[in-house]
């Protein structure tokens, strides 16, 4: 062994040593993931050790502290938004009523009546109903998004935005530094002249910040005067509207808000945009007394790895449980953690029918790969599985017993439930339940339905492949 092999092997040893140390000491709520890290590190000299630096670390610490203080900065100057709770609790049932207590809990939001919504579940009427929003728009418009891209739909809908700004209509548009890291200054500039305030929610120009795309906004919003909200899984660009060809029909499920909501979105923007920029959006004509637009008992639910609850993860994980009759799930990423797997068998082993609707291929192959991994148990626990055929599903919605349901941007995986910012709905309503549950069954005709003895024969190579990208399950 001549020298330069020596220094190198002294060198591996003591980075794997110092790497596995911080991540001990970073990883203390994630054992399945500090475990992965540590099997990457060790068996992947370097490499492993660069993966890590680039998707491990969340810097947790710092950033959440200044999010979370953030967040409380601008609620207690936000005007008082309980005098549209209207007794709500009343017109809800037990179940309802434990669930609505446990999103409460987990951020600054209550359930509020006479709330207009609208299911959008084809991005073309999605995408025509927000222009059509936007140049309706007469004093503000607030945008914020995980993925906006520079192509004809993304420029269109940016010219929109500017056309407005020169009319006197002021625009506040907050995008993710890396779902939207290909937005060039040139395709910023003209909104930035035009007098639109522009920001990134965490910027990813720097190598710093490069290394870390834990921590993202995946959140999709829009809200018009403070009085029209838009949010649920469609980003912008092309691709979303089924222009992409190798990608093709595009399923996503969006919803339109009117009424005491939409306050409860604007406070969401507030506290990114607070977070992001210093600026407080807490003045009351910011928060506009709403009309009562319907009869909907809704709330916005906002999660991220900020405080003692995840709280996607923990509503998601108690509406399983909770259910006495049916769990209908679809979602564009499947790579549940430990307790969301046994909250879905245990549901189906206990007599509720439990239906998940999953990506059948996706742009990110190891993903659909890894949940695949989860399929055998699910469907000897009873689980009934569909994949998507007909393109890429991009849905994210999740309803119990016909009476409650979740919408929004959050994918049932440890990423969007434990690692990023999220918003959704819930939907305290039958109807709206009806509508998802009608639509979910018109989305299995262009579905597979996955049986267990077929399963099990499928070849060895596969369950190889799937069990190898479970794990990396944990950071995905």
């Amino acid at each position: 062994m001549d020298f330069r092999t020596a220094i190198s092997l002294v060198v591996g040893y003591l980075v794997t040593l110092l790497l596995i140390r911080w991540v001990i000491l970073s990883r203390r709520r994630q054992p399945a993931a500090t475990i992965a890290w540590i099997l990457a590190i060790v068996m992947l000299p370097y490499v492993g050790g660069v993966l890590y630096l680039v998707f491990g670390i969340n810097r947790v610490d710092r950033r959440a502290r200044k999010i979370e203080a953030a967040s409380r900065d601008i609620h207690e100057h936000l005007p008082e938004l309980d005098r549209y709770r209207l007794e709500t609790e009343k017109k809800l049932n037990d179940q309802q009523i434990r669930l609505m207590k446990l999103a409460s809990e987990g951020c600054h939001t209550i359930p509020t009546d006479g709330n207009q919504i609208r299911l959008l579940i084809d991005t073309n009427v999605t995408f025509r109903r927000i222009e059509e929003a936007v140049m309706a728009a007469e004093e503000s418009l607030h945008l914020e998004y995980y993925i906006w891209r520079a192509d004809k739909s993304g420029t269109r809908l940016r010219d929109l935005l500017i056309e407005k700004a020169n009319s006197g209509v002021k625009v506040r548009f907050l995008y993710d530094g890396i779902g939207s890291l290909f937005l060039s200054r040139g395709f910023l500039r003209p909104m930035l002249d035009a007098g639109i305030t522009v920001a990134p929610f965490h910027s990813g120009h720097s190598l710093r910040a490069k290394w870390s795309i834990n921590l993202r906004s995946h959140r999709k919003i829009v809200i018009v005067d403070g009085k029209v909200g838009f949010t649920g899984g469609m980003n912008i660009g092309d691709e979303y509207l089924g222009r992409n060809k190798a990608l093709g029909y595009w399923r996503d499920t969006h919803l339109q808000l009117q009424g005491p909501t939409v306050l409860q979105l604007q406070q969401v923007f507030a506290e990114d945009w607070y977070y992001a920029t210093g600026e407080e959006l807490t003045s009351p004509e910011k928060f506009p007394q709403p009309a009562i637009e319907g009869d909907v008992i809704a709330q916005v639910v906002s999660g991220g790895p900020i405080g003692n609850i995840r709280t996607f993860h923990a509503l998601m994980f108690t509406a399983i449980n909770e259910a006495r009759h049916r769990v209908t799930l679809a979602t564009s990423y499947f790579v549940p953690t430990e307790p969301l797997v046994m909250a879905l068998e245990t549901a189906a082993r206990r007599g509720v029918e439990v239906r998940l609707l999953l990506a059948g291929r996706s742009a990110h192959r190891a993903v659909v790969l890894a949940g695949r991994s989860y399929y055998e148990s699910l469907l000897s626990s009873g689980v009934t599985i569909h994949e998507y055929k007909r393109g890429i599903l991009h849905s994210k919605t999740l309803t119990i017993d016909g009476n409650w349901s979740l919408i929004g941007s959050p994918n049932f995986d440890a990423r969007s439930l434990l690692l990023n910012f999220e918003v959704g709905v819930a939907i305290y309503d039958q109807e709206l339940a009806r509508q998802l549950e009608e639509h979910y069954e018109k989305d299995l005709q262009h579905a597979r339905m996955i049986r267990e003895d077929i399963w099990r024969r499928r070849p060895a190579r596969h369950v190889l492949a799937e069990n190898v990208c479970r794990l990396f399950a944990p950071i995905m």
